[in-house]
Formats: structure tokens, sequence, C-alpha cells
């Protein structure tokens, strides 16, 4: 075409613009069609696999983000049973400084220090912050709780009939306040009330070179009774360390509600 000639819009020219357009936009939906089924795919599968290939596939996407969410999320749940199934401090250990901030990090917390505390010798102080009330005997009312720890009695149900011992058993321990210990009890409460019927709890502050730690524990049981509830917990895969008389003696008062 020469310069300045004018373009003739034919009816043939008219088609093949149009034509060009209902293609492209036929590509796009194509496009779009398929990492929608893909998707729908990955989701069905629900697996680290699947997830994984679709962000490679499509990592730009419009679902990449749930898919690498979706992925993170597998992942931490695969890391955490693991973690768990070996059941060692270095397991756990390995998996908050992975996931500090993950789902069951709080839980991994509790479990790393009750190692801790189940490998201290025997016969050494309590940590400092702990108090020592008298032990009184079952079916007698507990004297007012100490000031260095909250304590509230399980759920209503028959009382533990043995007599107050010097055992005890930890159920966890947080760094950010009493209240996140008052509700690992509840839920425990609610979830082992065999295990935990009949006993009372204590929320017991200490101090510690990393700041303060609030120590969920139940006290003045025998070994026996201290033994079963950690079965029990165990069982459930809740974490559970029984304390033997060197910490649970400066510790609480009789576990019997009631």
């Amino acid at each position: 075409m020469a310069p300045g000639e004018s373009v003739e819009w034919t009816d043939m020219n008219i088609a093949k613009v149009f034509l060009g357009m209902v293609c492209a936009t036929a590509i796009g939906l194509a496009g779009c069609s398929g990492e929608q089924s893909d998707w729908e795919k990955a989701r069905a599968s629900n697996n680290a696999d699947s997830y994984e290939s679709f962000v490679k596939k499509y990592p730009n996407g419009s679902f990449a983000p749930q898919a690498q969410q979706r992925l993170k999320e597998l992942n931490e749940e695969r890391d955490w049973q693991k973690a768990r199934d070996t059941d060692t401090p270095e397991s756990y250990q390995a998996f908050l400084k992975q996931y500090p901030e993950g789902k069951w990090a709080e839980e991994a917390r509790i479990r790393v220090e009750n190692f801790n505390l189940a490998q201290t010798p025997a016969g050494t102080a309590a940590p400092p912050g702990a108090t020592a009330p008298s032990a009184t005997t079952a079916g007698t009312a507990p004297s007012p709780p100490a000031a260095a720890g909250s304590q509230k009695l399980a759920a209503a149900a028959p009382p533990a009939a043995t007599a107050a011992g010097t055992y005890g058993v930890q159920l966890g321990a947080f760094n950010s306040g009493p209240a996140p210990a008052e509700r690992h009890w509840d839920k425990l409460v609610k979830k082992n009330p065999s295990a935990l019927s009949g006993v009372t709890h204590q929320v017991h502050k200490s101090k510690t070179t990393k700041g303060s730690v609030y120590r969920l524990q139940v006290t003045g049981l025998t070994r026996a009774n201290a033994e079963s509830i950690c079965k029990q917990l165990k069982a459930a895969r809740d974490a559970c360390t029984v304390l033997r008389p060197a910490h649970a003696k400066h510790k609480g008062r009789s576990s019997a509600a009631k």
C-alpha cells in the first residue's frame, strides 16, 4: 500500500478482524477453563502433591494464593505428625524452629517444657515463684488458693476415692499468661472427663531466664493416680508429665474435689 493511500474496509476485512478477536477470546477462555478445571482437581485430591503441581503450572494464576496456603497447611500437618510420632524434645524443637507461629506451636512448647521438667533430677528445688501450701486429705475442702497461681475445680463428677499423695501431673506450660492455661484445662476436661474427674488444677507462675512461665498442674496425687491420668491423656494424644515428689510437694494442694 502506497503512502497516504487509505484502507478500504471491506466486508472481508471486517470479518477477519472479528474472527481474530473471537479466536483470542476463545484462547483466553480455554486457558481460564483449564486452570479452573485443574484447581477443582487439586481441591478434590487435597494433598500436597496436587497443590504443588498446580502452583508449578499456574504460579501467577488466580487460584495460586489459595493453593500455596493449603500447601503450607498440609506440610505443617505432616511435620507435626512426624514430631508427635517421634515424641522427643528434639523433634518438637525442630518443629518450632520451622513453624514458630504455627497451628501446633503452643502444643509443641508445652511438650518441650514437660520433657524438660521430667528430666530435671529428683531433689532439685522447685522453680522460683512456686508455693508450698499444705496438702489436705481426700474429700476435704481445699484451703484458699495460693497467691502464686489460680485454682479451679474440674467439672462435676464423682470424686477420686484415693488419699492425697505427694505426686502430681503437669499438663502444660505457657508463657503468655494464665488465661491460655485455663482454656487448655477446660479443653482437657471436656475431652478427657473420666481421667480428670474429681481433681483440682492450679496454674503456677514461675520465673525463668526467658521470662514468666505459667504451669498447669494437678498435685496431691498418689503415684498410681498420676500415672493413670497421664496414661489416659497420652492415649488421647494430649501432653502429660508425672511430677515426682521433689516437684509436686512444693506446688499445690490436694487434687480431691469437694
